[in-house]
């Protein structure tokens, strides 16, 4: 078994601080989480302020990976101002394949702006540099071309189609999944 893994919080970017979420988030969560726009491509709803404080829970104790099959989560918040803005994840998918995933939701405020892929390549260098992952990938609805560009610009190259695959929110939906490999993100 490997042993943990915890980045060094917080984490800078160019524009952004990647930190642990701490209670003191549930209302910039809570804006994210509750405007449909931002749940229409995810597997939640939007919900009420108790519903966002009990996935801020979960988000609190997501900060050490120590097994496949766990998340770490980051709260993504402007430098300049402190502004939450939006919630990101890289999901160790596999120990014996070393393979990794990563997830994003913003706030629909600051779309258009970079964030999603500047969190995404800073994502991008935890599983690699950090969790020593040999593959990370994305996947998303295929009407979500506004995700679809992000990880294109990032450098992750599509890899499937996979058509009416899921039963999502009451209707059959395809799926994009995007895939980049160390040697591809150490080579760009």
């Amino acid at each position: 078994m490997p042993k943990p893994f915890s980045p060094a919080f917080p984490i800078r970017t160019a524009r952004l601080i990647l930190r642990p979420f701490t209670h003191d988030d549930l209302e910039g969560l809570h804006a994210i989480r509750s405007l449909p726009e931002v749940a229409r491509y995810v597997p939640w709803e939007p919900g009420d302020l108790e519903k966002t404080a009990k996935a801020l829970e979960a988000r609190i104790g997501q900060t050490t990976l120590t097994e496949e099959n766990q998340p770490l989560t980051v709260a993504v918040e402007v430098a300049g101002t402190g502004e939450l803005i939006g919630d990101a994840m890289l999901f160790w998918v596999s120990e014996q394949h070393r393979c990794g995933e990563v997830g994003y939701v913003f706030h629909p405020a600051h779309h258009g702006r970079g964030y999603a892929t500047e969190t995404v390549m800073a994502l991008l260098e935890l599983g690699f540099d950090g969790l020593g992952l040999r593959r990370i990938i994305g996947r998303l609805d295929t009407r979500n071309e506004a995700s679809a560009r992000v990880l294109e610009r990032v450098g992750m190259r599509r890899e499937a189609h996979l058509v009416e695959n899921e039963l999502f929110k009451g209707e059959w939906t395809d799926e994009f999944v995007y895939a980049i490999l160390r040697r591809e993100w150490e080579s760009r």
